[in-house]
């Protein structure tokens, strides 16, 4: 597929006054890396980057020919669904992904054959599909663009698991097709070194509905940036996210809803929790309701709970709407430390005060780990989440 670059281009953004773009749908999209430059970390989507730990995934270059491949990848799908896709020009490929940053738009070019996985028209697949990525070493490095696509009338649950370590620029286009209905998690329990760029990108058609679900618990500087638009008339989506930094670890979400058709239904949700020094999280949610987007109904929100000194999260919704009739829209945004009336509430019926914390952590995060809808994926998260608070009272009991 040839370079394309879509709305505007890196000279005419800069007018006389050289105001950047902020608007999320304005900014530049291209197939060809040279076409971004390598970001400064001044960017509007880089502003909030360490881009000094992300520099390993800006080299656009292709791995040594017999080298031991940087990731594994284990599928538990049925035959069906695995489609050949080679070359960059293979059917469906690129029907709605465009990269929006160099890492997306290397990750592309390097990487010719697609995973491809499609659900059967009409056909429903009741046990979640199983797609495990391991990395085999820090430092190695790795490219990968899944497509995913649900044909019409189908309906599927995917779950892409991220472990191991290694540097990982990773794309996924989602496509739901008219009537069909998909679920798509994503998880990163990668170890402390890893690094993992990822943009997803999906289009819901007439009557389709996605829910997306984002899960980062692992990996040194972990940044999933999903875009959904929902294009079809009737067509739903919901964004749900899930975070717990510990020390020194960044996870990032730069989330993108777009209504496009009318009377669609976008719900967007997204909650982190944070321990350690430096342990940071970036949440950033833009929602476009566009002129054509009538009978929309939208809400945006971001919720972080910051459990010890020196955890950082930087929330910031943004809410655009270019017609006046719609059903409803908002965004909200809150971050703090424990409720003391919260904790006061279970202390003065008997309960320890380490246990009242663990116990508003854990219903504080559940609401998102039970949206999932997979028993046996939400058992694992729940497990990996009293890790977590096992492994912050030991850190304080030291």
């Amino acid at each position: 597929m040839s370079s394309v670059i879509e709305a505007t281009e890196p000279a005419a953004q800069s007018s006389e006054a050289e105001i950047p773009v902020q608007t999320r749908s304005e900014r530049l999209r291209s197939f060809d890396p040279a076409d971004f430059g390598t970001p400064g970390g001044r960017e509007v989507n880089w502003k909030h980057t360490p881009v000094a730990r992300i520099a390993p995934l800006f080299v656009d270059e292709a791995p040594d020919a017999g080298a031991e491949p940087a990731v594994t990848y284990e599928f538990e799908v049925p035959a069906v669904t695995r489609i050949e896709s080679i070359g960059i020009e293979a059917p469906v490929r690129g029907e709605f992904f465009m990269p929006e940053d160099i890492v997306s738009a290397i990750a592309w070019k390097q990487s010719p054959d697609a995973i491809h996985l499609r659900i059967p028209a009409g056909e429903a697949i009741a046990e979640p599909m199983r797609v495990r990525i391991h990395g085999t070493g820090a430092g190695r490095h790795a490219n990968a663009q899944f497509l995913i696509e649900a044909m019409p009338q189908s309906e599927a649950t995917i779950i892409l698991e991220h472990t191991g370590s290694a540097n990982y620029a990773q794309n996924v286009e989602i496509i739901v097709r008219d009537g069909a209905r998909l679920r798509v998690v994503t998880v990163q329990r990668w170890d402390d070194d890893a690094i993992h760029a990822s943009a997803h990108q999906a289009r819901v058609d007439r009557d389709a509905y996605l829910r997306h679900v984002v899960v980062s618990l692992g990996g040194g500087l972990v940044r999933v940036n999903p875009t959904l638009e929902l294009s079809g008339t009737g067509s739903e989506g919901e964004m749900f996210g899930l975070s717990f930094g510990d020390a020194g670890q960044h996870l990032e979400s730069q989330v993108y809803l777009h209504h496009k058709g009318e009377y669609t239904r976008g719900d967007v949700l997204y909650k982190g929790a944070l321990q350690g020094k430096d342990a940071r999280s970036v949440w950033i949610g833009d929602v476009l309701i566009g002129p054509d987007a009538t009978g929309t109904d939208s809400y945006e929100a971001n919720r972080n709970l910051l459990l010890t000194d020196g955890a950082r999260a930087d929330s910031i919704p943004n809410l655009e709407i270019e017609t006046g009739n719609i059903r409803g829209a908002g965004h909200a945004s809150a971050t703090g430390r424990f409720d003391d009336e919260q904790l006061f509430y279970l202390q003065a019926r008997g309960i320890p005060e380490a246990d009242a914390r663990r116990l508003v952590v854990r219903g504080f995060l559940n609401e998102i780990v039970n949206r999932i809808g997979v028993a046996e994926l939400e058992a694992e998260l729940t497990a990996a989440i009293e890790a977590e608070l096992d492994a912050a009272g030991d850190e304080g009991a030291r």
